[in-house]
């Protein structure tokens, strides 16, 4: 008789957990897409991006001819740029492109912000923060931050920790080149007008090392995939926020 009751009680019980959960939908979708910011990734799209970055761990063999070059045409991929003597002979490169839907203005000053306790990365914050990035995405342009010359570094975590690039070429408004020599590695950030009010914004990755099987396996099936994932959202956090721009404001840039 008691599992007799115990089933009953679990039927009768059913029903009214099915119906609070689906009035609750609303408050629990809330719960889990929340976010401070309102470009930056929700919790389920950083889930989805650590899920990404397991799965191109896994296929980089496969897949790195697709990645390695996303978003980006032909041409680009085989144009010279910017920073690409600095590392002439490099053992693996990567150039990757987005349209934005705004003039180079308007993009540029999202560029030139960039770095761990400037503007971030506008990537997956949460997935940079567990590893002590300490990385904080803004959601508007800051003026203290306009400012960039060759030289300074570029952080990816707080200061003290030797994780950063220096400043190797600025050509304002079209070219930002970061520079690392431990091994050495170029990270150019180059845009182009295309129309009157759209803009490729193209990152080209440069980096010599020696080729043993140590450093092939950590840089090209370990680093390679991480990045590609995270640089990825980099260009499409850039776009959302430079598309974010009220037309009115675009033709003379941001203040």
């Amino acid at each position: 008789q008691d599992w007799i009751y115990r089933s009953k009680y679990r039927s009768s019980c059913l029903p009214a957990l099915v119906e609070l959960a689906f009035r609750s939908r609303h408050r629990i979708l809330k719960i889990i897409t929340m976010t401070d910011n309102i470009y930056n990734p929700s919790t389920i799209e950083e889930v989805l991006g650590a899920l990404a970055i397991a799965g191109y761990l896994v296929t980089s063999p496969l897949t790195r001819a697709w990645y390695g070059r996303w978003g980006a045409t032909d041409h680009e991929v085989e144009m010279l740029l910017p920073g690409d003597d600095i590392v002439s002979k490099p053992e693996l490169t990567c150039t990757r492109a987005i349209t934005i839907q705004a003039p180079k203005a308007v993009v540029w000053p999202w560029l030139v912000q960039m770095g761990q306790g400037r503007g971030g990365l506008y990537s997956y914050e949460r997935l940079e923060n567990l590893v002590g990035c300490e990385m904080h995405n803004a959601d508007r342009i800051i003026p203290e931050y306009q400012h960039l010359e060759v030289g300074d570094k570029v952080r990816l975590v707080p200061e003290g920790r030797d994780l950063y690039f220096d400043v190797a070429i600025i050509e304002p408004s079209r070219a930002i080149v970061l520079s690392g020599d431990a091994p050495p590695t170029t990270w150019a950030f180059i845009i182009e007008s295309i129309e009157h009010n759209s803009t490729r914004l193209l990152v080209r990755w440069r980096q010599g090392y020696e080729p043993t099987l140590g450093n092939i396996i950590m840089w090209r099936f370990v680093t390679d995939p991480i990045t590609f994932v995270m640089e990825r959202k980099l260009l499409q956090g850039i776009k959302v926020r430079a598309e974010s721009v009220p037309s009115s404001h675009q033709h003379g840039g941001i203040a």
